[in-house]
C-alpha cells in the first residue's frame, strides 16, 4: 500500500487493485482542478475497459469511448458519437477567408470550458504510431490546453504485448523534461 497526495486529499492505495493508472506533466506542476473527475469515470468503468491478461476481449478505442461517453458527457465534454463526418468532434488549426477553420482536426472528446481534448487509443496506440499524431495535433490545436491521452496499460496481440501506458508517460516524460522543447498544454497520460 501507498499513500497518494492528490489535490489536497491523502488517500492510502494499493496499487495492486488498481486498473486504471495515470501521469501528468509537467511534473512540476500541479494538475487541473477536472483531471481527478476524469479519473474517476475512468475508475467507473475499469472493469469493462481494462484488459489485464491476453484472454481478455481487446476493445477498439470507439468501444471504449462508447462506454464512457455517457459520464464524459455529464461532466460537459463534447463526445464523438461515430466516425460519420457529421458525428466527429473538429477543432481549427488554422483559419481563412471569413474566420472558417481551414485546417481542423479530429478529437475523440472536447471540453469547451476546460479547454481539454481527450484521445483514447487503443491496439494502435503504440505500435500505430497514434500517440505521436495526437501529441502533434494538440499542439497545433487552436485553444487546446489541455490534452487526455487515454492507451492501454498493455496491449496484447499474437505473439506478444506492449507495455504502452509505460512507453507512452516516457514519451511524455522525455517531452516534458527536455530543454529543447516547450509544451503549449499540459497532458494526463492515463492507462487503463
Amino acid at each position: 500500500m501507498y499513500e497518494l497526495q492528490f489535490l489536497r486529499a491523502s488517500i492510502w492505495v494499493d496499487w495492486s487493485t488498481v486498473a486504471i493508472l495515470f501521469s501528468t506533466f509537467p511534473r512540476t506542476q500541479t494538475p487541473p482542478h477536472f483531471v481527478e473527475k476524469v479519473i474517476e469515470r475512468f475508475r467507473k468503468h475499469e472493469h469493462q475497459i481494462s484488459h489485464t491478461s491476453p484472454e481478455d476481449d481487446n476493445l477498439e478505442s470507439d468501444e471504449v469511448l462508447s462506454i464512457l461517453r455517457p459520464d464524459l458527457i455529464d461532466l460537459g465534454f463534447d463526445v464523438e458519437a461515430s466516425k460519420k463526418h457529421r458525428d466527429q468532434i473538429m477543432r481549427p488549426v488554422f483559419f481563412g477567408e471569413n474566420a472558417k477553420p481551414e485546417l481542423q482536426y479530429q478529437i475523440d472528446a472536447w471540453h469547451p470550458e476546460w479547454s481539454t481534448g481527450l484521445e483514447i487509443e487503443a491496439g494502435r496506440g503504440l505500435q500505430g504510431n497514434a500517440i505521436y499524431r495526437d501529441l502533434v495535433q494538440a499542439l497545433v490545436m487552436v485553444d487546446l490546453e489541455h490534452l487526455f491521452l487515454a492507451v492501454r496499460q498493455h496491449y496484447y496481440y499474437k505473439g506478444g504485448s506492449s507495455k504502452d501506458y509505460e512507453k507512452t508517460v516516457a514519451v511524455a516524460q522525455a517531452l516534458y523534461a527536455h530543454s529543447r522543447v516547450k509544451m503549449p498544454f499540459t497532458l494526463c497520460v492515463l492507462g487503463y
